[in-house]
Formats: C-alpha cells, structure tokens, sequence
C-alpha cells in the first residue's frame, strides 16, 4: 500500500487568510447578519429578500443571544481570524444558514469557534477538543461555548496500519459500524460522551485534531466516526459533513474511504462538503 503522510517541514497549525482584515470584516457582518435577522422575525413581510426563507426565519428565533453579542465583539477587536478562508467559511454559512437551528458538531476548538456557535442561534454546538490547555484557554476566554475533550488512541504515523486494521476487523465494518463501546476497532471514537452518542447531528465538521506530525493524532478516527454517525442517522434528511485541509494525503484518502466521493457535493479551497444520507442497506459498504 502507498504510504500516506501529512508530515511536513512547515508547520500549518496556523492558515493565514488571503486578508486577514477583510475576513474579520465579513466574519462580523456575517453575524451581524443573523442578529438583524431575527430582530425582524415578527415582521418578517417587511424583509422578504434579506430572511430568503431560510432558517433563521422560523418562527421562535426571535431572541439574540449572548454568544452572538460575543462573538461580534470579538472579531471587531481582536487580531485573530478564523483559520479557514472567507470562500472555505461561506460554504458552511450557507448551510447553517438553510437548517440551523441544528446540531452542530465541531471537532477542534479554534479561532473560528465563537464564530461557528453564533451562526447556529437556537441550536446546539458541541466542540470536541484534544487540547486540555487548549481548551482550558479557549474556555477561559469564551465560558458559554459547549465543549468536551478528547483523548484519541491513534497517531498520524498509523494511517496506513489503520486501513489495514478497517479491512481485517469486523467490528470495523460498515454492517457493524457502532461508536459507543466499540473497543475492537480502533477507528472508532469509543471514549466520546454519552451527549456526543445520544444526539443525532445534522452537520460535522473536522477541522481537528492535529495532523501535521507523526505523533499528531490525526484525523483517520475523526472522518470514520462521522461517517458511522452520518450512516447510523434516524431522522429524515441527509448529514452535512464538511472536512477541512483535504490537500492533506491523509484526509484525502480517508475521506474517500469512508465519505465517499459520490457524496461530495462542494468543494472550496481546502475544504470538502458532503451530504450523506442515512445508509438503506446497513450491509453496503460505505462507499
């Protein structure tokens, strides 16, 4: 098998934006947006062309949040910018935009998470970190942001050993896939909350965790557990997943192992958008 490697010489932990001061512009105005939305809920007539129809016109999103105000506050003062592109962002925007309120599911806590969780008002948005100190400095700054962390059991030097370990384990397998105790497929994300199982998530998106060298956990783990989750879906409807650096071998390959390129429905920049459907046959492969 050809190996895959993300490891590099430069280190990427950090994407600068093609202008960092217009992404922070638009990043506030994308929010403020939502905000000017729902304070024209109750009269919603009056606005046809800006609510569009979308989510952020139904009925009981009639309250701005504090998260939201945080957020506006944050990016119109601070020199941090979310590590993903404006064209990269817009992509997720617009499918908050069209079934949010939803659940939001984020792996890796960041720049961008104050941001994500606003542009989901009314909904829930669970950040899954690995980071403790990552997480406790996020947390630190931004107390209201939902966040759990994670210990991963993989390292990004095992990508190939691992989709030899898909291809031989049983409990691996599409017709078996299953998260909460599975502890014989290394792939599976067995050690998440019950919060993380018991909810069905309408999006996900992997930006995390790192994957830039060896001893990284990568994120082979993170893109099958979506996948089950996405398959293993009850409610009508497809799941969004939206993976980031797909110039990246690793997340490539795994994304078309398991995310399957028929279900790609976008792709900008870095980043790849697929709709999965709830799998019909559970003894199909998952591609």
């Amino acid at each position: 098998m050809h190996k895959i490697s993300n490891e590099s010489p430069i280190r990427r932990l950090y994407f600068k934006p093609e202008n960092p001061w217009l992404v922070r512009l638009l990043v506030v105005g994308l929010i403020g947006g939502v905000l000017l939305t729902a304070s024209y809920l109750r009269t919603p007539s009056s606005f046809p062309l800006f609510l569009g129809g979308g989510a952020w016109g139904r009925p009981g999103a009639d309250k701005t949040t504090t998260l939201q105000l945080q957020a506006i506050l944050h990016y119109a003062t601070s020199r941090v910018v979310p590590q993903q592109s404006l064209g990269e962002i817009t992509v997720s925007f617009d499918v908050l935009k069209s079934i949010a309120p939803c659940n939001f599911l984020v792996f890796g806590l960041g720049h961008d998470s104050l941001m994500w969780a606003a542009l989901n008002p009314r909904g829930k948005t669970l950040f899954l970190e690995e980071d403790p100190k990552w997480f406790t400095a996020v947390l630190k700054d931004s107390p209201d942001l939902l966040a759990e962390t994670v210990r991963y059991r993989t390292q990004l030097s095992e990508a190939d050993e691992l989709l030899n370990h898909y291809q031989a384990e049983p409990h691996c397998s599409a017709n078996k896939s299953f998260l909460r105790g599975n502890s014989k497929c290394r792939l599976a994300l067995n050690m998440l909350s019950d919060k993380v199982y018991d909810t069905e998530w309408d999006m996900i998106m992997i930006d995390a965790p790192r994957g830039y060298f060896a001893e990284a956990p990568g994120r082979m783990a993170a893109i099958y557990s979506a996948a089950v989750m996405a398959r293993n879906r009850k409610k009508s409807g497809v799941t969004h997943v939206m993976l980031h650096d797909v110039d990246r071998k690793v997340e490539k390959t795994y994304a078309e192992m398991f995310l399957c390129k028929k279900n790609l429905v976008k792709a900008v920049g870095r980043l790849w958008h697929f709709e999965i459907p709830p799998a019909t046959n559970l003894n199909s492969d998952f591609c």
